[in-house]
């Protein structure tokens, strides 16, 4: 005789949906946040000061808090991180997590902020360990340093935890190029986090050329290869799971004026740099003006918006290459996506996309 009971396999775990939301602009209230549509908020930035996490923005800082722990009424389940550095208040950290004292002192201030503001986890943006970025202080250590700081914020967690009851989390964003990987020890160090956030956008800022910012495979127009497929694989030969990976969204474009309409601008010399906006911007105002083309290059999953007028070339995510990150997300059995940043697409037409392809 059968079985009654159901043998149904059970359902595949939910696929992480991180947003970062700009609190360096101000008060989030007048976005207006969806939360139902995400299953984490990471809040930028919490600056780093003489080895403290350091709310620079107190009073606006703890306003914002206080709303985004409200939009757990709409989802209870919505886990609220601050997101420590960024590019602009990465300067900090090597001397911050430089000796064993230093960075505890770290850890604990970067917890007590979650802690007293009932949040749920730190989100590390050092940009970055043992190069340059934009004004950094960075020395050789930083590789073992970036590691040793990790482990110092999970133990200040495991405490809490010991405390409350409560799991907390703990994740970094890093950037898709192997020097990052060859100045950190990401095998070792992952054991640490529960996410890794691939900052798979920003490819091309600025320089001679220009070409896809934010794409998904590789191009064939050209020799650069950097691309979001190429980061998975190079972080999981580093030695991070699959699992804890989480691919990187654009919600904005770069722009540029070229010096010739050939190629849809594609690996051809830049004039200038022009505004690219956010995709919302993009959507509903750039690319309906005369002489806007919409291209896609099929290699890449990408889309190009082209002026052969003006020759401006504008390089983005839109709904049809978030549909095909999504895809790669499950079919690779990654952890999820995030994006950057929630105030750049106001009509949520990424999100919205996001959903509807990753959420079962």
């Amino acid at each position: 005789m059968l079985n009654s009971c159901s043998t149904k396999a059970p359902a595949p775990p939910q696929k992480a949906i991180i947003g970062y939301v700009p609190g360096f602009r101000g008060e989030l209230k007048d976005l207006n946040i969806d939360a139902t549509k995400m299953t984490h908020i990471n809040y930028a930035f919490v600056d780093v000061r003489d080895s403290m996490a350091w709310l620079t923005n107190m009073e606006t800082d703890t306003v914002n808090f206080k709303y985004l722990v409200s939009l757990r009424e709409k989802n209870p389940q919505l886990k609220i991180l601050i997101s420590i550095g960024g590019w602009s208040w990465s300067e900090n950290f090597s001397d911050a997590v430089l000796t064993p004292s230093s960075r505890k002192k770290f850890a604990a201030t970067s917890v007590d902020i979650i802690h007293r503001h009932g949040l749920d986890g730190v989100d590390i943006d050092w940009e970055y360990p043992g190069f340059k970025g934009e004004d950094n202080v960075f020395r050789p250590e930083d590789k073992e340093n970036f590691t040793l700081m990790f482990q110092a914020i999970r133990e200040e967690l495991n405490r809490l935890t010991a405390q409350t009851g409560k799991p907390y989390l703990l994740t970094t964003a890093i950037p898709c190029f192997q020097e990052f990987i060859d100045r950190t020890e990401m095998g070792k160090l992952q054991e640490y986090l529960d996410f890794v956030n691939l900052m798979s956008y920003d490819f091309y800022v600025a320089g001679d050329t220009a070409g896809h910012h934010t794409n998904l495979y590789p191009s064939t127009s050209y020799e650069y290869n950097e691309s979001a497929q190429k980061a998975f694989e190079a972080y999981t030969a580093a030695g991070v799971p699959a699992s804890k990976l989480v691919m990187g969204i654009a919600f904005y474009g770069r722009s540029w004026i070229m010096k010739s309409n050939d190629n849809w601008g594609i690996d051809r010399p830049v004039d200038s740099v022009a505004r690219g906006g956010g995709y919302s911007y993009i959507k509903d105002s750039l690319s309906v003006r005369p002489g806007f083309v919409r291209h896609w290059d099929d290699k890449a999953k990408a889309p190009v918006l082209f002026n052969e007028t003006t020759r401006q070339m504008v390089s983005y995510d839109d709904e049809e290459s978030v549909m095909h990150k999504c895809n790669y997300v499950k079919e690779h059995q990654m952890g999820g996506v995030m994006f950057w940043q929630y105030a750049s697409d106001p009509k949520l037409y990424l999100l919205d996309a996001i959903n509807q392809n990753l959420r079962p």
